[in-house]
Parts: C-alpha cells; sequence; structure tokens
C-alpha cells in the first residue's frame, strides 16, 4: 500500500474581523486541501473529488463534532498559552496541525505542531507523550500542557486513535482516486504554514555540518594509518 498523509490545520482567531471564522480546519491528504470546515458556523466546504467522496460516510459526522472539539479546546487554553510579549500588539492566531501517517512497518504514526502567527513553537509526539519546545513562545504552552494530564491525554486521544481512524477509512474511498489521478486533484492549502525558527534550523544544520566534518576527519586518519604502516613494513 502505497503510505499517504492525512493532516488537520486548525487556525484560532480569538478575535475574527467581520465576517471571519474564530476557528478553521482544513484538512490535507499528502498536503492537498479536500475540505475547509468553519468550527463555529459548523460549516463544511468540500474541496474537491476527495471530499465529496466521503462526505456520505458515517464517520463524518462524528469526525466534525471532533475538529469542533478541538478548536473550543484550543480556544479556551488560548488565554493561558499566549506569549506576554505578544498580548498588545495587534491580533494573535494559535495555529495547530495535527497529522497522521503509516509508517514502513506498517503502523501508523501521528503527531501534533504548535504556533502563533505562523512561527512554530511547539511539538508533540503522540507515541511517547513528549513535548518539545522549539521556539521560546511555545515556553508557556509547554509549561502547562505537559503538566495538564487531560489535555495531553486530549491530543493523543485525538490523532492516535480518531485521526488514525480516519486514515483508514477515508483511504479505503481513496485508494483508487488517488492511484488513478494523475494531476492534483485539490489545490495547495490557504492556512498559512508554520515556519520553524531560524536559530532552530541553524542548529540542525550546524550539527550536521559537524558530523559531516567528522567523519571526514575519521576517514583522513584511518587512511593516513595506513599509509604509514605500508611504509614501515616497506
Amino acid at each position: 500500500t502505497d503510505a499517504h498523509s492525512l493532516s488537520y490545520n486548525i487556525t484560532i482567531d480569538p478575535r475574527p474581523r467581520d465576517g471571519q471564522p474564530w476557528c478553521e480546519v482544513q484538512g490535507e491528504v499528502d498536503q492537498k486541501v479536500f475540505l475547509s470546515y468553519d468550527c463555529g458556523r459548523a460549516k463544511i466546504k468540500y474541496m474537491s473529488p476527495l471530499g465529496e467522496e466521503v462526505k456520505s460516510m458515517n464517520a463524518w459526522e462524528a469526525q466534525t463534532d471532533t475538529l469542533r472539539d478541538i478548536g473550543d479546546l484550543l480556544k479556551e487554553q488560548m488565554t493561558d498559552v499566549t506569549p506576554e510579549k505578544h498580548l498588545d500588539k495587534g491580533p494573535l492566531t494559535l495555529q495547530a496541525r495535527m497529522s497522521c501517517w503509516q509508517e514502513d512497518n506498517g503502523l501508523i504514526s501521528a503527531s501534533w505542531e504548535f504556533g502563533f502567527n505562523g512561527q512554530l513553537c511547539l511539538l508533540f509526539d503522540s507515541e511517547s507523550g513528549y513535548w518539545t519546545m522549539v521556539h521560546s513562545k511555545g515556553r508557556w504552552m509547554k509549561e502547562k500542557w505537559e503538566n495538564d494530564r487531560a489535555v495531553t491525554e486530549f491530543f493523543k486521544k485525538v490523532s492516535r486513535a480518531d485521526c488514525q481512524r480516519w486514515y483508514q477509512d477515508f483511504l479505503l474511498h481513496w485508494e483508487k482516486m488517488l492511484k488513478t489521478t494523475a494531476s492534483p486533484t485539490t489545490g495547495p492549502s490557504t492556512m498559512q504554514r508554520m515556519a520553524p525558527d531560524s536559530s532552530y534550523s541553524t542548529w540542525i544544520a550546524t550539527g550536521v555540518l559537524a558530523g559531516f566534518v567528522i567523519t571526514i576527519i575519521i576517514i583522513a586518519c584511518i587512511h593516513y594509518k595506513k599509509r604509514r604502516r605500508c611504509s614501515q613494513e616497506a
């Protein structure tokens, strides 16, 4: 079975402009949008044949209820996890991205990403239950959520149970469409993507470069020792 990914991008805007939703969800398969959901108004737009294909499923109503529960929880939590530096500096939105995908061994894994105004701040490993801060803006979230068992268990349940079940159910309907469709059946996401902190990316790049340099030095030392030993034997 070809590996695919199922993701939900949730944006919470506590002070939306007139006519704008306070909670919006975009569902993606392989990074292509198949639905858009307004949590507050409980309105769904099916963005592609993939969305039309699954809207008649029995699990569809339960899924929208779960997505609305996620929106309600994030909005409720936002007052406690908002970075102080941004309290009085214009609108602030909270983004969350829940993803699930199939590993090479056939098991389905899941994870969460959280951020503010497009800045990736916090990661949650649904398997281990560990929180990882990737930007200082996520400190408030990490300190609160890693000590709140109810919130942690909610994120684990939704990603490990609900998302995985949707993944399996949807692929049964999408399998032929995903295989036979040569061109994308959906458009790209219109929601703001979360970007990792530059210092975090630099740290990763530096680590990779350092590892490469060390490997080169070790190889050079091995070759030098071999040449020296050969010259001595000669």
